[in-house]
């Protein structure tokens, strides 16, 4: 492989402002794996966020690439997995298998899409230098009538259009807003984009913990649950973003609540025992196999305020942000009836033919 730009690439990142900056080309935010796509010829190469080679669990986007694609090209995009229902996360999370066998199976179960939305090289010539607004004409002009698998993101300079992408696209699974300035470089690595996300509270009952990786005596992450309409307690995720010493401060303050398993909504060990490829409450994890997601179950007698961006199914697609405690709430009273439910939005009207 020769091009102008090589892999392995770190892709251009964003940081977090409140409200939609003015004067930017805006894009909606896609829920997926990042990735930055590498063609030269019959040779094909994903590279992930943390520069990690994605290509072999994506056999059918190397396969597409090589028909939809310019011959030789560098494209940041995002690798998605699109339903009717929306953006599936939890099935591209599950495309990252071992098996060769299993990969190959999915692929055709489930395939992907790619989103692309920036240019870093094409033909000979190196783009990263030059500013967005050229770099996204000379996008849409190669890839004119592409697809079915690669497509190009909507893009807007109007900031009340972005708006209304920013309140629609969430019921499709899209997790906010890109605001690029007009004039900026393409520089890996660096924070020079802006993302707008949506940020909402809910109360959750605190279901367990974690220890923290320092030792026996503080606490790494908060198991938060919410209650179904059948009074099932609902895992939901997690909260950790704590200070040392209050780490340690809620180890003493939790103390009390340490029940046994036998006594908890989320019997752990039974529940791992019946099933032992079991996910859901601890056994393993996806991206770590020898990750201990055990946990300490507490009765579930507090409630604690956090604040997510949106939900994945039944759980925060995210990892929750502590806001504060509240007592004066009945445990029992946290439950799903309190989530913002997005409006339903078909991805096929966001991107033409995707989903």
């Amino acid at each position: 492989m020769q091009l102008p730009v090589m892999p392995p690439v770190s892709p251009m990142l964003s940081k977090s402002v409140p409200a939609i900056p003015p004067g930017a080309s805006y894009e909606p935010k896609w829920d997926g794996f990042r990735s930055i796509l590498f063609r030269d010829g019959d040779e094909v190469e994903l590279g992930s966020r943390n520069e990690r080679p994605l290509t072999r669990y994506f056999p059918e986007l190397v396969a597409a690439a090589r028909a939809e694609l310019p011959e030789r090209c560098v494209l940041d995009g995002e690798i998605v997995i699109a339903t009717d229902a929306g953006l599936d996360f939890e099935a591209l999370q599950l495309r990252l298998h071992p098996a060769a066998s299993r990969v190959h199976l999915l692929a055709e179960q489930t395939p992907a899409a790619f989103i692309v939305f920036d240019l870093l090289a094409l033909g000979e010539h190196d783009y990263t230098e030059r500013p967005f607004t050229e770099r996204r004409a000379a996008l849409v002009d190669s890839m004119a009538g592409s697809g079915p698998t690669f497509h190009i993101t909507p893009a807007t300079t109007d900031a009340a259009t972005a708006q209304r992408w920013f309140d629609e696209f969430e019921g499709a699974g899209l997790d906010g807003v890109i605001a690029k300035p007009l004039d900026g470089r393409y520089l890996p690595d660096k924070r020079v984009m802006f993302k707008i996300k949506h940020t909402r509270t809910a109360d959750c009952v605190v279901a367990g913990y974690r220890l923290h990786k320092s030792g026996d005596d503080a606490v790494g992450s908060l198991l938060l649950g919410l209650y179904q309409d059948g009074g099932t307690l609902a895992s939901v995720g997690v909260i950790g973003a704590f200070p040392m010493a209050r780490r340690r401060d809620l180890f003493s303050e939790l103390q009390p609540l340490v029940t046994t398993f036998d006594d908890h909504p989320w019997n752990w060990a039974a529940h791992i025992a019946a099933n032992p490829d079991a996910r859901r409450y601890g056994g393993g994890s996806r991206w770590n196999a020898g990750k201990d997601l055990s946990f300490v179950p507490l009765r579930p007698e507090r409630v604690v305020e956090v604040r997510y961006d949106h939900m994945e199914g039944e759980r925060f697609r995210h990892t929750a942000q502590f806001n504060r405690w509240r007592p004066d709430r009945d445990p029992r009273s946290c439950t799903y009836e309190q989530l913002e439910r997005p409006v339903t939005f078909r991805l096929g009207d966001i991107v033409p033919g995707l989903g």
